[in-house]
Order: structure tokens, then C-alpha cells, then sequence
């Protein structure tokens, strides 16, 4: 790759690594005073509002406000509302670098559910990935011990539903926008999220909520954006590896921000995961 696009590539991994972590730090901060239906609820409705001011300035983006593709649109969200909606729920349950390592089993789901849903083959390469994914669960929850948690079971169970949603998602990538993808994102959770509101909760809001409402709102669509922006500049070989410097980013938040102890099973675990990626990764890169 050319050095430049080798720098844009870093650039917005970066742009997605300080994304993730202040839409995790947020949802700490607004957790106390609102619930995750509010929350995301505010998360959503900024997103449309962002998105639709973006349309109007680049009459290029209109077209991507209407769906071709409403039934898949419908149920990608349904599964991401019910994953994101567990995932933040989760950040207010678990130690931050669990949550995010625990989310790193999606490339394993994925590569399991491909093969019976968009008919992939299994490879060595993906079977080693899932092998060495599930293995690194076991020894991040370490069953049978203190630090087994129903909500660990809750964070696979996201990881879970992110899967459905990826493979979904590559299918709606050959009709749709990334624009359309990420506006009827928000346009179809927004009600979900709405509807899991029973109060006037924008009454509630505070100068000191300010920052919290500024993280959440932007960073989660500025998460998703740089994420795709660097998928488009750079190779999976490269963007993934960068990706997964979310897990110690996030694990220095959680102990610089709320003295979450640095867990060296997550750190060992998450290292499992990753190895058995990159094994992956290298074996699709060096077939094709």
C-alpha cells in the first residue's frame, strides 16, 4: 500500500478507537440519570438529524434516503437495536475491557453463520479463528469460578446478534450506501428505542449531562464512519489489527477512569482471539 494511504488508514482507526471509547465513556457517565432506552434514544435522533443536515448540503447523498432493500434494512435493526441496546447495557454491568473483548467474538460467529446463511466454505483459517475464538472466551469468563457472570453471557449474546447484523450488512452493501445504511440505522431505532421510554426524560437533562450527550451522539456515528472510511482506504489485514487496540485503549480508560482493575485473563483471552484472526486473515490473504 502507498504510504499515504497506509497514513489515512491509521488516521481514522484512530478516529474509530477515540470514537468507541467516548460512546463507552458516555453511556458510564449519562447511566446514573438515564436509562438505555434514553440514552440511545438520544443517540439515534441525533444521528438522523446529522445525517439528514448532511443531505442537504451533498445533494449526492439523497438518493440514499430511499431504502431499496426495506424488508433487510427492517430486520438488520431489529437484531442491531437488541445488540446495542445489550452492549450498553452490559458497559453498565461489566468491566469496560470485558465488554469490548467479549464484542471480539463476532469475527467467530460470523465465520460460523457464513457457512449456512451466504453458503461460504469453512477454511482452515476460519476454522482455527472460531477454534481459538472460543477458547479465549473460556479463558476470559474462566467458568466455574467468582468471575462468571450472567452478563458475560449477555455480551455473547450481543456478539452474537453483531454477527447477524455483519452478514446482513454485506448483503445490503451491494444495493445500498454506507450513508443509507447508517441513516435508516438510526431512522428504524429510533422509534425502538422510543418505545422503551415512560418519561419525559429530556427534562431531566442538566449543563453537566453536556459532555456525555456530546459523546454518545457523535461518537457513536462517528465510530461507525471512521470504521468504514478506513475499511475503504486499507485492507482487512491492516485495519483489523488496529481495531483490536480497542481492547488496551479501553482497559486503560476503565483503570485510569473508574479503578477497574487491568485483568490479565481479559488480556490473555483477547490475545487467543486475536491470534486465531490474524491466522485467519493471513490464510485469506495468501489464498486470494
Amino acid at each position: 500500500m502507498p504510504h499515504r494511504s497506509i497514513l489515512a488508514v491509521v488516521l481514522w482507526m484512530s478516529g474509530a478507537l477515540l470514537s468507541f471509547s467516548a460512546t463507552a465513556i458516555a453511556v458510564r457517565t449519562l447511566a446514573p440519570t438515564f436509562s438505555i432506552f434514553e440514552m440511545l434514544a438520544v443517540r439515534n435522533a441525533a444521528g438522523v438529524l446529522i445525517l439528514l443536515a448532511l443531505a442537504l448540503l451533498k445533494p449526492e447523498l439523497r438518493p440514499g434516503l430511499k431504502p431499496r432493500r426495506f424488508p433487510l434494512h427492517l430486520a438488520r435493526n431489529v437484531l442491531h437495536f437488541l445488540g446495542t441496546d445489550g452492549w450498553a447495557f452490559g458497559l453498565t454491568l461489566l468491566p469496560l475491557a470485558t465488554v469490548f473483548a467479549l464484542e471480539f467474538t463476532t469475527p467467530a460467529w460470523v465465520a460460523l453463520l457464513a457457512i449456512p446463511l451466504l453458503k461460504e466454505q469453512m477454511t482452515r483459517g476460519r476454522l482455527v479463528a472460531i477454534v481459538l475464538g472460543f477458547a479465549g472466551i473460556l479463558v476470559i469468563l474462566r467458568p466455574g469460578l467468582e468471575t462468571l457472570q450472567p452478563a458475560s453471557f449477555l455480551m455473547l449474546g450481543v456478539a452474537f446478534s453483531f454477527a447477524l447484523v455483519a452478514i446482513m450488512t454485506k448483503r445490503l452493501t451491494m444495493t445500498e450506501s454506507t450513508f443509507a445504511i447508517l441513516f435508516f440505522m438510526n431512522l428504524l431505532q429510533l422509534p425502538m428505542n422510543l418505545a422503551g421510554v415512560s418519561r419525559a426524560f429530556w427534562l431531566q437533562v442538566q449543563p453537566s449531562h453536556a459532555l456525555g450527550l456530546i459523546g454518545i451522539s457523535v461518537g457513536g456515528l462517528l465510530s461507525h464512519y471512521c470504521l468504514t472510511n478506513a475499511y475503504r482506504r486499507g485492507d482487512a489485514t491492516m485495519v483489523v489489527p488496529l481495531d483490536f487496540m480497542r481492547i488496551p485503549l479501553i482497559a486503560f480508560v476503565g483503570w485510569q477512569f473508574y479503578g477497574e482493575a487491568l485483568d490479565p485473563y481479559v488480556f490473555l483471552g483477547s490475545g487467543i482471539i486475536i491470534m486465531g484472526l490474524l491466522y485467519s486473515l493471513h490464510r485469506e490473504a495468501k489464498s486470494a
